[in-house]
């Protein structure tokens, strides 16, 4: 009988596409929703809808029983709109509370799970560590909004008793059906594009195939446990992933960097995550065993945009 992967977040850019490459590889497949009704027309008809409220503590009870693995990717979108100190709440909460709530689950219910993998995020290491390597060992000392939630997210996440756990610190992923690249891709297309800042922080990049593929490895490779960093081999300064694009869109880039202050002055405290950067290892994910199908920037974009 097909093993079956309950997942949460599973309509978002990863989830979409992590559910497909499960599908292939002939998992069953079911996922938490908050409303059964108003989400049969995001999922395809192979996968099984179970309804969840974190408010109010309650998960369907078949959803974990019939559950032999876990995939959590739920979390409000930390790009999608202002920080407002209601959306802030909201960035910290929709992760630590849903973590909470599936681990109580996980703890004390009945159920057959044999490995509970979590998204987390590079956010970890702070908005800029500059040029220094950040490998998963590092305890960050960073104090910003985004590392803060990462942190009470990961401390979440291993409360885990029973089962084995894994979390993947994911970073700047790569798509075509939207995310950064499509934001970074728009002004291109339109001969507006020039890199962000300084253009010197470093993106740590990966394209969605391997993340998906470093989350199917996680459920299927029993030696795996803790925390992983989710990025490709070769970081890349915003620059370089600008000229990138450029180059294979077959469009100039501006020879003037967008200034930090304009960018402070549209996005808040939420710039932060454009002009701050890190160069983030994939070691650790590669002694494992996991071998990218795309290393360098310019294979990734091409694969994506060309």
């Amino acid at each position: 009988m097909a093993k079956n992967v309950l997942i949460t977040g599973g309509t978002g850019l990863v989830g979409q596409r992590l559910s497909e490459i499960l599908l292939d590889k002939g998992y069953s497949i079911s996922y938490l929703t908050r409303n059964k009704k108003n989400a049969t027309h995001l999922h395809s008809p192979q996968i099984k809808l179970y309804e969840w409220n974190i408010k109010k503590n309650e998960i369907e009870q078949e959803a974990i029983q019939q559950a032999d693995y876990i995939i959590h990717l739920a979390g409000a979108g930390v790009a999608d709109e202002k920080w407002t100190p209601l959306r802030k709440k909201e960035i910290l909460e929709s992760r630590t509370l849903s973590t909470q709530l599936l681990i109580d689950k996980i703890n004390n219910a009945p159920n057959q799970v044999q490995a509970f993998v979590s998204a987390s995020a590079i956010g970890y290491y702070g908005l800029d560590t500059g040029n220094a390597w950040q490998y998963e060992n590092i305890e960050s000392q960073a104090k910003d909004f985004l590392a803060e939630v990462v942190k009470a997210w990961e401390s979440t996440i291993f409360k885990t008793q029973k089962v084995r756990t894994v979390a993947i610190r994911i970073g700047v992923v790569l798509s075509q059906k939207g995310g950064a690249l499509e934001k970074m891709a728009q002004p291109v297309r339109f001969y507006t594009g020039a890199a962000l800042g300084s253009g010197l922080q470093y993106i740590s990049w990966i394209h969605i195939d391997d993340l998906c593929e470093i989350f199917v490895k996680a459920l299927e490779d029993s030696q795996m446990s803790g925390i992983y960093n989710g990025v490709a081999p070769n970081p890349v300064t915003n620059e370089v992933l600008t000229k990138t694009i450029g180059k294979v869109l077959n469009r100039p880039i501006l020879p003037l960097n967008v200034p930090a202050f304009a960018l402070k002055l549209a996005l808040g405290e939420m710039a932060g995550i454009v002009l701050g950067g890190n160069r983030v290892s994939s070691e650790k994910i590669e002694k494992a065993g996991y071998q990218f199908k795309f290393t360098k920037i310019e294979e990734a974009i091409t694969d994506l945009l060309a």
